[in-house]
């Protein structure tokens, strides 16, 4: 999903798509671009979850963006029904015969009373006001239902003097224009509120090889990015795109780029 919500979470907190319905939708790239650029979970959360899952019946992924959690759910389960308050995300999301996309809240959910297995929120719970989106996912939980937050923390290049200079863009020059709540993406939600009984979680990353277009589209795709073009300081990532591309060289040619993973999963 996304990267800060017009109404944060309280002890605690996307992303990175859009879970608050007052985030200005120019914050984000249209979905589409979303869609291309942003990288997927690896298959083994949703096969964990699954796993756990008292059913495989019904899960509800909330904060969807453009359904990169919510088709490997549909892999596991019979049916995922997936919400986000961004009609660009939905419009561009990537169609599956068993999940149903809708514009949605996480705080209003149009989900019946105790139906569903699973409750997901993969990157965009810190967009989220937490005890309302959690009490909407009591309300819907079948007995035994599971709930999980998902996250992928900052990224790794292989490259030291790549990973030195996007170190520098990520921290320093685009670091002020990052909503507060973004910390608790980079901390991998382990100090958001999350008053559930926990079970352990296994440590995952999403590993893909990348070329410098890809690199830099998917950064292109941060709501910060899009925050400072709009404070008039464009310049920040236009030269930080022209120093990937210069330091890059090899004409271009794939390097590893990875994302830590954290699974937080607790029951309902």
């Amino acid at each position: 999903m996304t990267d800060s919500p017009a109404n944060g979470p309280t002890s605690g907190h996307a992303s990175e798509t859009s879970g608050a319905a007052n985030v200005p939708s120019n914050w984000f790239t249209g979905g589409a671009e979303y869609a291309t650029y942003r990288p997927e979970y690896p298959t083994q959360v949703s096969a964990f979850l699954a796993g756990l899952a008292p059913s495989t019946g019904t899960a509800v992924d909330v904060g969807c963006g453009t359904g990169q959690l919510s088709t490997q759910l549909a892999d596991n389960f019979d049916r995922v029904l997936a919400f986000d308050p961004s009609e660009s995300q939905i419009g561009a999301a990537t169609a599956k015969p068993n999940v149903t996309y809708e514009v949605g809240r996480a705080e209003n959910l149009p989900v019946a009373d105790g139906t569903v297995d699973l409750v997901t929120a993969a990157q965009s719970a810190h967009w989220f006001n937490l005890p309302e989106f959690y009490a909407e996912a009591r309300r819907i939980a079948a007995p035994g239902a599971l709930i999980a937050l998902v996250s992928y923390g900052v990224l790794r290049i292989a490259d030291a003097e790549l990973q030195e200079r996007f170190g520098r863009f990520y921290y320093d020059e685009i670091g002020p224009f990052w909503d507060s709540e973004r910390r608790y993406v980079d901390e991998g939600y382990r100090t958001i509120d999350f008053p559930f009984e926990e079970l352990d979680a296994p440590e995952l990353s999403i590993d893909r090889d990348l070329d410098p277009e890809g690199f830099l589209g998917y950064i292109g795709t941060w709501s910060a990015v899009r925050k400072a073009e709009e404070a008039g300081r464009a310049d920040l990532f236009q030269n930080f795109s022209a120093d990937i591309v210069r330091i890059w060289g090899d004409n271009g040619r794939p390097r590893q780029v990875s994302w830590p993973v954290t699974v937080r999963v607790g029951k309902l």
